[in-house]
């Protein structure tokens, strides 16, 4: 019983946090009169001791004091004496560590919006750097059409800039203060807790004391929204995954962020890329753990919820490694455009641009010019040559309404400079919105 019911090993990381309302929490019991000043004064010089001193040698675990709660109110009463106890006058530990625990995931959230947007601007500067560099688009795996390497790195900006709403959202809906709503029912003593609530640093003070102590909303909504962008980091490093092998060598990874096999000197491992792509399945797994131990929990408080901390610390320190892991390789990655160019004229990525052509200019329906596209490109894969080195005479041999004009469609730079609409892969569309980005950013 004493090692199932102590949550010291884990819940020591809240420290900070539990100093934080206890200050707080005096200073209103005693702006209100619960509390003599001068006792106020001797908990919050105690207090303020004991964070230097957990700040020095860290946290004790001691099993039979259960929690950081206890923990500190100890070491309080030992610095003090007996006034110590004054400090849990009109709380009780479910308030208290519904409040800790709220500051803490709003802090992570801050973190990892610091991240965030290291990792967007780092995103932005390669793309300015390559806005004009071709690459085969795909779809299926399959090279499709071709695009920039720009507007590629581009597409996981915006899955970053929803990241960082996601956990902007969560932050706002989190921001109110448990703290005096005491076990369950609230308490008879005066409090202001709009006092307390501003002190920490939350908007308001939550509106009714059986929620309070027994929601983990906002735990949930940082493993939801966490999870969100484990699997956007996962699907970026599968991309550097695929791009360092040999087959497609469309990047050179950096030694930092690789390691070489032990039997084969060759060899450039993506390592880090593979742990992040690792990573997420750990956070899916955190948010899912948090999850089942809500999902039948009557109100108000149980011991289960105990088990809401470690799937949360476990996530925000994978989350940590990760964003910092995928913002270093953006950063220092060699991208190999001429590889990236030459296989863009290779896979007969311009055919949807033929295609095009001959809706626009030889008045054909789409159908109708798909099947014509497709004669062509079989000429072409048989004649072993792209479809902008077909001679006009065989085109024509395909259909008579193919003219010299198609040659203008037909090289990739072509078919990227063509695509100006709105979210485009055209340079120019690209330069556009990174300008946007920026702005957005404060950067401009």
């Amino acid at each position: 019983m004493r090692e199932i019911n102590a949550s010291i090993p884990f819940d020591k990381r809240l420290w900070k946090q539990d100093i934080a309302g206890s200050k707080a929490h005096v200073a209103m019991l005693a702006a209100q009169g619960i509390v003599d000043g001068e006792d106020a004064q001797a908990i919050t010089t105690g207090l303020n001791a004991i964070a230097d001193d957990y700040a020095a040698n860290g946290v004790p675990v001691d099993l039979d004091l259960e929690d950081i709660h206890m923990v500190t109110e100890s070491r309080l009463a030992e610095l003090i004496g007996p006034t110590a106890g004054r400090l849990h006058t009109a709380r009780s530990r479910n308030d208290q560590v519904a409040t800790d625990f709220r500051l803490w995931v709003r802090d992570a959230m801050d973190e990892v919006d610091a991240g965030l947007l290291a990792l967007q601007r780092a995103l932005l500067a390669r793309a300015e750097e390559h806005v004009d560099a071709v690459m085969p688009g795909f779809t299926h795996l399959q090279s499709a059409q071709p695009v920039t390497l720009g507007h590629h790195l581009m597409a996981y900006y915006e899955m970053i800039r929803r990241d960082r709403s996601r956990f902007a959202d969560a932050r706002v809906r989190m921001n109110e203060c448990p703290l005096g709503a005491a076990a369950l029912a609230g308490t008879g003593f005066p409090l202001d807790r709009h006092m307390t609530a501003a002190a920490l640093g939350f908007d308001r003070p939550t509106d009714n004391s059986l929620d309070s102590v027994s929601d983990r909303d906002f735990a949930l909504d940082y493993l939801m929204a966490g999870t969100q962008l484990a699997l956007h980091l996962s699907r970026l490093a599968e991309e550097f995954v695929i791009w360092a092998s040999q087959p497609f060598g469309f990047v050179k990874l950096p030694d930092a962020y690789s390691t070489g096999s032990s039997i084969m000197p060759q060899k450039r491992n993506p390592d880090a890329a593979e742990l992040v792509r690792g990573h997420a399945g750990r956070v899916m797994g955190c948010m899912t753990a948090l999850c089942v131990t809500m999902k039948g929990l009557p109100l108000a408080y149980s011991k289960d919820m105990q088990d809401d901390k470690p799937p949360v610390f476990e996530a925000h320190d994978m989350l940590g490694l990760s964003i910092a892991a995928m913002t270093g390789m953006i950063e220092t990655v060699t991208f190999r455009t001429d590889r990236m160019r030459a296989l863009a004229e290779s896979g007969f990525a311009t055919a949807t641009d033929l295609a095009d052509w001959l809706v626009r200019e030889g008045d054909i329906p789409f159908r109708e010019a798909h099947h014509i596209t497709g004669r062509a490109v079989a000429t072409a894969e048989a004649a072993g040559v792209p479809l902008a080195d077909l001679p006009i005479e065989t085109l024509k041999g395909i259909d008579p309404r193919i003219d010299e004009r198609v040659y203008a469609v037909l090289t990739v730079d072509a078919s990227v400079a063509s695509r100006m609409s709105h979210g485009g892969t055209a340079p120019a569309q690209v330069r556009a919105r990174i300008a946007q980005a920026r702005a957005a950013l404060g950067d401009a």
